[in-house]
C-alpha cells in the first residue's frame, strides 16, 4: 500500500504578522516548506508526496518543487480556507486505498524516527497520532476561574504527522459533513467523534518537531537547525564497497581518525591521496600548501571526489593561561584551515559534484571552561558548514560535520593522558561512520558518531 505524505500548507499565518504566509519564511538558508518537503522526499518508505496550498502561492510551490528535484511530488492542490478543507482537498484527490501521512508544512523538523514510527503503526492501526507528554499543569476553565485541573499523566499534546488509511478518514469525514453542529478539529479529533469505536494509536513524538505559529518560535526553530544533528544507524560495512574507484582527498591522514579513513578507504579501492604535515608538510592554514596538495592529485587523477579535513589542535588550557602566538594556531589551524580547504576546493567540488566533510567535537553546544578556544572554534565550524552547505547546494556539492563522542587518538591522549579504552570510541568507528556519510545523499548535517557506530 503506498505511503503519501501529505504537506498542509494552506495557512496564511496571521498571527506570525508576516506579509506572507509562515511555512514561505526563510529559516537555515531554505524556505521552511523546502525543509519539510525535503525529509518526506529523502525517506525511502514515502511513496508520494501531495502538497495543499492556498491558491495564490500554487506557482511558488511549483517553482520549489522544480527547483529542489522534489520528484516525489505528484500533486499540488488548492486548499481551502479551513484547514479540515485541505485535508478533504487530499482524500479527494486520491480513489485508491493508501496511507495518508498529514503533516504540517510549518513543522519542518519531525525526524525520520517519527515519520518511520507512523508508517510502521499504519500496518496494524487505521488511525496514527504523534504526540508528547503534558510536561505543565493543564487546567480547565469557564473563563477567569478554573473549574478543572486534569491529572497530567494521562494528557498528550498533539503533534503532527497524523496517519490514517484513506477509507477510515474519508469515512469520518463524511459523517462530519453531514453534522449540522460540525466543529472542526484537528483529523485524529475528526475520527475519535465520528468514529468512536475506531482505536487511534499514539506514537511518540519530540519536543524539537514544534510548530512555527508565533514570531519568538522563530529564535527557537533557528536554534533548533543549528543544533541539529542525525545519527548513522545502518552499519552494514557492505555499503563501503561505493567508494571504490572513488577520488578521496584527506587533510589530516597521517594519524588518528584521518589515518584510519586512509586504511579503510584504500581496502575498499579509493584511490587516496593524505596530506599532513609530518607526512607532506602541508600545512592547512596556508593557502599555497593546499592549493598544491589539490593540484597534485587533479594532475594524477583528473578529478576529485571527496575532501575530508581531520586536521585540528587541542589546547586544554584555561584562557589566561594562552599565549596569543597558541591561540593563533588554533584558529589558522581549527577554523581558517577548514575555509582555506572550502575554497582551494570548490572548482574541483563543483566539476565532479563532490562532497566535503569536516569534523566538530560535542563541545560545539556550549562553551566549556578549558576549552574557550577549542569548542567556540568547533561551534564556528557548525555555522560554517550549514551556511555553505546552502550556498552551495546549487552547485551540486554536499557538506557535512562528523560530531564524534569522545575518541581514543594520539590527540586525545597528549591532551587527557590514559583512559579506559572502553568509555572512548575508536578511531576507526568514526572512520566507518565518515565514509559511510560520504555516501549519502545528504548536506548541511551534523552527523553524530556515538558507540557502537561500526
Amino acid at each position: 500500500m503506498k505511503n503519501i505524505a501529505v504537506i498542509l500548507a494552506g495557512g496564511i499565518g496571521s498571527r506570525l504578522g508576516y506579509s506572507k504566509p509562515k511555512q514561505f519564511i526563510k529559516v537555515a538558508g531554505k524556505m521552511i516548506i523546502e525543509h519539510t518537503v525535503e525529509i518526506f522526499q529523502k525517506y525511502n518508505e514515502i511513496d508520494e508526496i501531495a502538497i495543499v496550498c492556498h491558491k495564490d502561492y500554487i506557482d511558488t510551490v511549483e517553482s520549489i518543487v522544480i527547483s529542489n528535484h522534489f520528484n516525489k511530488v505528484k500533486k499540488i492542490l488548492n486548499g481551502g480556507s479551513e484547514r479540515h478543507e485541505s485535508s478533504l482537498a487530499a482524500i479527494d484527490a486520491y480513489d485508491e486505498e493508501c496511507n495518508l501521512i498529514f503533516h504540517d508544512a510549518v513543522r519542518p523538523l519531525v525526524s525520520n524516527m517519527i515519520i518511520g514510527d507512523t508508517v510502521k503503526a499504519l500496518s496494524q492501526y487505521n488511525a496514527i497520532d504523534v504526540v508528547v507528554p503534558a510536561t505543565d499543569t493543564i487546567i480547565q476553565t469557564d473563563g477567569e476561574l478554573i473549574t478543572d485541573i486534569p491529572n497530567r499523566d494521562v494528557l498528550r499534546r498533539g503533534q503532527t504527522p497524523q496517519g490514517f488509511k484513506r477509507s477510515i478518514i474519508k469515512k469520518a469525514y463524511d459523517i462530519a459533513l453531514k453534522d449540522d453542529h460540525f466543529k472542526a478539529t484537528d483529523d485524529c479529533g475528526i475520527v475519535k467523534t465520528y468514529l468512536p469505536n475506531e482505536p487511534i494509536f499514539l506514537v511518540r513524538g519530540e519536543e524539537s518537531n514544534m510548530k512555527l505559529t508565533y514570531e519568538e518560535d522563530l529564535f527557537l526553530l533557528d536554534k533548533f537547525f543549528q543544533l541539529k544533528s542525525m545519527e548513522i544507524v545502518d552499519n552494514d560495512k557492505q555499503a563501503l564497497h561505493l567508494l571504490d574507484g572513488k577520488t578521496i582527498v584527506v587533510f589530516g591522514g597521517s594519524y588518528g581518525i584521518g589515518r584510519e579513513i586512509v586504511k579503510i578507504a584504500k581496502q575498499y579501492n579509493a584511490k587516496v591521496y593524505s596530506f599532513s604535515r609530518s607526512e607532506t608538510k602541508t600545512d592547512i592554514s596556508d593557502i599555497e600548501n593546499v592549493n598544491k596538495a589539490l593540484q597534485i592529485v587533479v594532475e594524477e587523477c583528473g578529478n576529485i571526489d571527496y575532501i575530508i579535513n581531520t586536521a585540528g589542535v587541542l589546547d586544554k588550557e584555561p584562557l589566561l593561561n594562552m599565549n596569543y602566538e597558541t591561540i593563533e594556531k588554533a584558529v589558522s589551524i581549527n577554523y581558517m584551515g577548514n575555509i582555506i580547504i572550502a575554497k582551494e576546493s570548490f572548482d574541483y567540488l563543483k566539476k565532479s559534484k563532490g562532497k566535503l566533510l569536516f569534523f566538530t567535537s560535542s563541545s560545539y553546544t556550549r562553551g566549556r571552561a578549558m576549552y574557550s578556544t577549542y569548542s567556540s572554534l568547533k561551534a564556528a565550524t557548525v555555522n560554517f558548514v550549514q551556511a555553505i552547505a546552502s550556498e552551495w547546494g546549487n552547485f551540486g556539492i554536499q557538506i557535512n560535520c562528523i560530531n564524534p563522542e569522545r575518541t581514543l587518538t594520539p590527540m586525545r591522549v597528549k591532551s587527557f593522558g590514559k583512559e579506559d579504552p572502553k568509555t572512548l570510541l575508536s578511531a576507526k568507528e568514526v572512520a566507518i561512520s565518515s565514509l559511510k556519510t560520504l555516501l549519502m545523499d545528504i548536506s548541511g548535517q551534523v552527523i553524530d558518531v556515538k558507540k557502537g557506530a561500526e
